[in-house]
C-alpha cells in the first residue's frame, strides 16, 4: 500500500473527466429515449391494441431476457449487415460505435421503463377515469394532463432507481472500445502502470453518484408514503 501514488490520477483527471461527461450523456440520452419509447409502449399495452400490443410484449420480454452486452453485439455486427441488404448494394451499412451505444441502450431501457410505467397506470384508482369522464375530458388530455403526471410522480422513485442502474451499466461500451470513465481509467491505467489508483478511484465516483442518486430516492419514497398517509 506503501507504493499507492494517487498523484497520477490527479494528472489524469483531465482525461478521466471527459469519460465522466460520456458516461453522463449516454445515460440522460438513454434516459429521454427509454422513457418516451417506454411510455408509449406501456399507453400502447394499456389500451390493448391488437397487433400492436403482441409486439411490443414480444419485444418487452426478448429484450429482459437477454444480457445488454448482448444486445450491443447484436446490434453492431448485424444491424450494418440487415441495412446493406435493405439497401441493396449487399455491403455493410456502417452504424459507429457512438450511435451504436446510444441507440442500443435507449431501446434497451425502454423495455424496463415501460414495465414501470405499466405497473403505474394499473395502480391508477378507477375514480380518475371517472372525474375525467365527467368533465369531458378527451382521452389524449385525460392521459396527458392528469393521469401520466400521477403516474410519473408516484413510479419516479423506481424509474430513478433503474437509471442508477443504466448509470452502471454504461461501463458495457468497453466492449465498442468507446472511452466512458471505466474505459478512460482502464487506457491510462495501462499505459501507467496504475491500476489499483485509477480503479480504486473510478470505484470512488461511482459510489458517490450512485449513492448521491439513491438518497434522492429514499428522500422521494419517504415523501410519497408521508403524503399517502395524509390521505
Amino acid at each position: 500500500m506503501n507504493s499507492l501514488d494517487f498523484s497520477i490520477v490527479v494528472q489524469a483527471w483531465p482525461y478521466l473527466w471527459l469519460g465522466l461527461v460520456f458516461s453522463l450523456a449516454l445515460t440522460a440520452a438513454a434516459f429521454l429515449i427509454g422513457m418516451i419509447l417506454g411510455t408509449l409502449f406501456a399507453l400502447v399495452q394499456h389500451f390493448e391494441v391488437p397487433v400492436a400490443g403482441r409486439l411490443v410484449r414480444a419485444y418487452i420480454a426478448l429484450i429482459r431476457s437477454i444480457p445488454l452486452i448482448l444486445v450491443l453485439f447484436w446490434f453492431f455486427f448485424l444491424v450494418p449487415i440487415v441495412l446493406g441488404h435493405l439497401s441493396g448494394t449487399g455491403r455493410p451499412v456502417p452504424i459507429g460505435a457512438n450511435w451504436t451505444a446510444f441507440i442500443t441502450f435507449g431501446l434497451f431501457e425502454a423495455a424496463y421503463y415501460s414495465e414501470i410505467i405499466r405497473v403505474g397506470l394499473r395502480a391508477v384508482n378507477r375514480g380518475q377515469f371517472e372525474a375525467c369522464q365527467a368533465l369531458a375530458l378527451s382521452t389524449f388530455h385525460t392521459y396527458r394532463c392528469v393521469i401520466l403526471p400521477q403516474v410519473l410522480r408516484v413510479a419516479s422513485p423506481i424509474i430513478l432507481s433503474q437509471t442508477i442502474i443504466l448509470f452502471q451499466d454504461t461501463s458495457l461500451v468497453y466492449v465498442l472500445s468507446l472511452t466512458d470513465l471505466l474505459g478512460a481509467a482502464s487506457k491510462l491505467a495501462q499505459l501507467n502502470g496504475r491500476l489499483v489508483e485509477m480503479y480504486v478511484v473510478v470505484a470512488l465516483v461511482y459510489l458517490g453518484i450512485s449513492s448521491a442518486a439513491s438518497q434522492w430516492v429514499a428522500s422521494l419514497r419517504k415523501r410519497y408514503a408521508m403524503a399517502g398517509t395524509r390521505r
